[in-house]
């Protein structure tokens, strides 16, 4: 595993910005740009020079600082094959299972759709981190604005099966204090989901970052990977039910918390 530096910051309202450093190579990548203005302040103060941008999906939220950022950096732009058409300026497209090489980092492109329907999630393989913008959050997940819950519950299955339980999950909201609330308004038995709710509203009152997470603390405490639950299922009154029609309850219910 080589080793890498991970800035995190504040984008625009409760969007997060994301650099990813490798000292040895000089290479800095960032994840997504919902504010051209926030990435250019971080990259003076680490003193990184961007090489290159990875972007999840399409929306405005997600690439709106897109151009201004490539203009004052000139850095190489990695986007979902899917919107090719959608976003100005990407220089490559990936899909499902295709491994870049950026400077000397192998990434690995994982289909992620629900939210929107070219969500790409990034896995930094060797470095054991992983970036799935809007698909999953820290005991979230994104809303349904283009796929459907079937393929969400999908995505999620994929990205538990193939990222280790000690990836380090790095996402692009600030949710997760909300998250909370809903998680225990479904899972209140939960002895693990208790205790992670005041530490984050612990985390929250000194004004710091919940993330980044790792998948196996989101399968102990997320509602939304945790259909099997049979807790879940009874509190929804969905025993026996299949995932994918307990997954859209799930969800169904956070639409309307």
């Amino acid at each position: 595993m080589t080793s890498v530096q991970v800035r995190q910051f504040t984008c625009l309202q409760d969007n997060f910005g994301v650099l990813v450093h490798h000292p040895e190579s000089g290479t800095t990548v960032a994840i997504d740009v919902p504010d051209a203005k926030a990435y250019i302040a971080a990259l003076h103060a680490t003193g990184w020079s961007l090489s290159h941008i990875l972007i999840t999906h399409h929306h405005w939220d997600h690439i709106g600082g897109l151009n201004e950022l490539v203009e004052a950096t000139g850095a190489h732009v990695t986007g979902p094959e899917r919107s090719r058409q959608k976003i100005a300026g990407m220089n490559n497209a990936v899909e499902d299972g295709d491994d870049i090489l950026v400077g000397p980092l192998k990434i690995k492109a994982m289909a992620t759709p629900g939210h929107t329907l070219d969500h790409i999630s990034w896995w930094f393989t060797e470095e054991g981190i992983a970036h799935t913008g809007d698909t999953l959050f820290a005991l979230g997940c994104g809303r349904l604005f283009e796929g459907d819950a079937e393929m969400m519950w999908s995505s999620l299955s994929h990205l538990v099966r193939q990222l280790p339980p000690e990836t380090k999950i790095y996402c692009g909201h600030e949710y997760t204090q909300a998250n909370a609330k809903f998680a225990l308004s479904i899972d209140p038995t939960n002895e693990k989901l208790k205790m992670r709710a005041s530490q984050i509203n612990e985390l929250r009152a000194k004004g710091e970052a919940t993330l980044p997470t790792t998948i196996a603390e989101e399968l102990e405490t997320n509602p939304f990977l945790r259909a099997a639950d049979p807790a879940i299922q009874q509190s929804l009154g969905l025993e026996g039910e299949e995932l994918a029609i307990v997954f859209a309850e799930i969800r169904k219910r956070k639409d309307n918390f």
